[in-house]
């Protein structure tokens, strides 16, 4: 069927991307709509819960919210900073750091100078390489002119794109602990030895030191606001919708056509869908097929395992920080690994009882896993949307799995084995279905500091009402996505203006 209402902007998926995309144009009065295939909007903020408890399928942690911060800025802008329950993580560490046979536990704090100390006291004849490797940060922080909220161009950050972050943080000092220390956490951006560029890790890291949040009851508020906000300015989210085909004629989008055959027209539309995807799906003789070939053809992070486990009231104590542990001498080779090397390293996330806040009530545990270890049900299918079974040897699959990546946790907290209630499981197929990568991707495209250029992805596309948004373009995470919706809207409104508006909130 056709739809008979014309919008101005129509929007594919709902993730981050495409819901701050939307939010903002209809802030601005355009009339818009957003298709989503899932039950739930959101993409990666999507909470789900078991045994009463909630869990995050993606977001377990946010940095840059407090006042003058870029995300508390933006929040601010949509409307939605006073409505999300938020908890500020440990001042003196949002993140703590271990490795095996080793008992020390290494603080990572906000606030730099705080930083800056609780490294000196493990590593007090190294406060050289930490300062040096603080100032870096903010350097190459304020090279990126959108990150800090105002107007520029890509000659600012240019020299930046091409330094590797593994080479960088070794070469500080002959100190190898400290290196590992400052490269632990790259699971939230899934690092890579050869390729991660500094400025990924720069820009993650930065925000979260200047100050680190969990959501409460789940990042899917974030999502339900903002989907409120669109709504409340005229704008329509339309669920169960997956976007099929996006139809052009000479250099403009017609429509986009659902699985049910619906047709949605437009004056503009936005693919907040991956970019290979987008590509699979669009039908244009406008763009060729070296720039389809080139999209598909961008590698894209490493896939994960996740456990989310319910844990019995008041048994493990609330740590009011997350945890990252490396069982391997690499903190870059988590991704590297056989059936016997598996898992090499997690990060740990914990939530408190809302009722007993000095216990905790459930943990999410995630590792690196490849979808090549689930060939056997790559044809399956499986979402709330459109139910499926993958049959009784997946369900296996996922126990064993989670089973072994917990003995690793119990290595640290062996007391959390009486704890552990019940616990769910998560496969990189979790990640394609539900987020809509080929590969289960968690963080979408791969950046790499040795051709940067080829994997930054402008939200122009060769037809002229045609944008892209998301994960995908610049950063990944709830601030680069952020960022990233500001790209794909200052195609369409002043840049300028919109930049202003949101630091004047």
């Amino acid at each position: 069927m056709d739809t008979q209402q014309e919008y101005d902007v129509i929007i594919a998926g709902s993730g981050l991307g495409g819901l701050t995309c939307a939010a903002i144009l209809s802030k601005h009065g355009f009339k818009v709509c957003v298709l989503e295939k899932n039950k739930q909007i959101g993409g990666c903020l999507q909470s789900f819960s078991r045994n009463k408890t909630v869990f995050d399928s993606g977001v377990h942690y946010l940095g840059g919210l407090e006042p003058g911060q870029n995300l508390h800025q933006i929040f601010k802008y949509l409307g939605i900073l006073d409505k999300i329950k938020l908890k500020k993580l440990d001042l003196d560490s949002f993140d703590r750091v271990s490795f095996r046979d080793d008992p020390k536990e290494y603080k990572l704090a906000q606030g730099y100078d705080r930083f800056i100390a609780e490294l000196k006291n493990d590593f007090p004849s190294e406060e050289k390489a930490i300062r040096e490797y603080c100032e870096m940060l903010k350097y190459i922080c304020e090279k990126f002119p959108l990150y800090n909220l105002r107007m520029g161009g890509l000659e600012e950050k240019a020299s930046m794109l091409h330094i590797n972050a593994a080479e960088y943080i070794e070469g500080l000092s002959s100190n190898k602990r400290l290196a590992q220390v400052l490269s632990a956490n790259n699971l939230l951006y899934a690092g890579v030895r050869e390729k991660t560029p500094l400025y990924v890790h720069a820009l993650v890291l930065n925000s979260y030191i200047e100050s680190s949040w969990k959501c409460l009851d789940g990042g899917s508020q974030i999502s339900k606001w903002i989907g409120r906000v669109i709504t409340s300015n005229g704008g329509t989210i339309l669920r169960y919708q997956d976007v099929k085909r996006i139809v052009a004629e000479g250099k403009d989008v017609q429509f986009m056509e659902t699985a049910d055959g619906s047709r949605f027209y437009g004056k503009s539309f936005i693919s907040n869908i991956h970019p290979a995807v987008t590509m699979d799906i669009l039908e244009s003789d406008v763009v060729r097929q070296v720039y389809r070939n080139r999209i598909k053809n961008l590698e894209n992070t490493n896939s994960a395992f996740i456990v989310n486990a319910v844990l019995k009231p008041a048994c493990f104590p609330h740590m009011n920080y997350n945890v990252y542990y490396h069982d391997i001498e690499d903190t870059w080779g988590g991704h590297i690994y056989d059936e016997n090397s598996w898992p090499g390293n997690y990060a740990m996330f914990i939530s408190p009882d809302r009722h007993n806040p000095n216990y905790a009530n459930s943990i999410s545990v995630m590792t690196y896993m490849n979808i090549r270890e689930l060939s056997e049900w790559q044809n399956t299918y499986n979402t709330v949307a459109r139910p499926g079974n993958r049959g009784e040897d997946y369900e296996v699959f996922k126990s064993l799995k989670a089973l072994k990546l917990l003995d690793l946790v119990y290595r640290k907290y062996p007391q959390l084995k009486v704890c552990i209630e019940s616990f769910t499981a998560s496969t990189p197929l979790s990640f394609r279905d539900y987020i809509g990568g080929d590969d289960g991707t968690a963080y979408g495209i791969l950046k790499d500091c040795s051709d940067p250029f080829r994997t930054f992805i402008s939200p122009r596309t060769k037809l002229n009402n045609l944008y892209l948004t998301g994960q995908n373009l610049n950063m990944h995470g709830i601030l680069g996505v952020s960022m990233s919706a500001l790209a794909t809207c200052g195609e369409m409104i002043d840049m300028e203006q919109l930049l202003q508006e949101i630091k004047q909130a």
